[in-house]
């Protein structure tokens, strides 16, 4: 199906939460992928769906492991774990200097989310620019989001990273007391650059229930609300 790359550039603000969330509300069958070069926390982040602990060792490493022989897309269940929720991830590295040796991991990983049958990819890709082989994964990807604050710097970095990487769209982590307007200052910054400027919720207390159990207050939360709106627009557009 579809491979959906979420990156950002210094800072990385809340990619790896705007993944989780997304997949949690995604409306079509999904694997949550962490792909972040300088090293990831899902497994130390999130619980299990039997409400123990992920295995940290379990996931890229292992897959990597097994991809020096070839990799196919229906191979990469076999190192997924659930969460809580029943979401499927591919759990990424543990720290970056692991990534030293996987250089050549990128590009054949890329080919292979972008064909797992009968769900879609959201990948969590970190921030960019520490490792440019990552660009051969986003290569493959159908679309390569971009997220970034409202913020001067990060609006500045955003316009840098744009001029040398080809993205499809940009989401703007934004303040829920000025949330459209900092959308649209984004849009106006960026003009056609970028085929969409989506939005966020910046929700810390939001992001604190989507670590423990689902349910009832996450789903009334703002950023799940505003998650599922960004899935579908998404989802829907080409």
């Amino acid at each position: 199906m579809a491979l959906i790359v979420l990156a950002a550039d210094k800072g990385a603000p809340g990619v790896t939460t705007a993944a989780t969330a997304l997949a949690a509300v995604w409306p079509r069958p999904v694997l949550l992928a962490e792909c972040d070069p300088a090293g990831g926390d899902i497994a130390y982040r999130l619980p299990s769906a039997d409400g123990g602990v992920l295995n940290p060792g379990k996931g890229l490493l292992t897959l990597a492991a097994t991809a020096r022989r070839g990799l196919e897309p229906a191979q990469i269940h076999e190192h997924t774990q659930k969460i809580v929720g029943g979401l499927d991830v591919l759990a990424g590295l543990t720290h970056g200097e692991q990534a030293a040796g996987l250089t050549w991991l990128w590009g054949p990983l890329g080919r292979s989310l972008a064909a797992v049958p009968h769900a879609d990819v959201i990948a969590d890709c970190g921030r960019l620019g520490a490792h440019p082989q990552l660009g051969d994964l986003l290569a493959e990807a159908e679309k390569v989001v971009l997220l970034t604050r409202a913020t001067l710097d990060h609006v500045a970095h955003l316009r840098e990273r744009l001029s040398i990487t080809k993205a499809h769209g940009v989401v703007v982590i934004a303040d829920p007391r000025n949330y459209r307007s900092s959308i649209d200052d984004v849009r106006r910054i960026v003009g056609s650059t970028v085929g969409f400027v989506y939005g966020l919720a910046h929700d810390p207390k939001g992001a604190e229930l989507l670590r423990g159990q689902w349910g009832g207050r996450l789903d009334r939360s703002l950023l799940i609300r505003t998650a599922r709106d960004l899935a579908g627009r998404l989802v829907s557009h080409p």
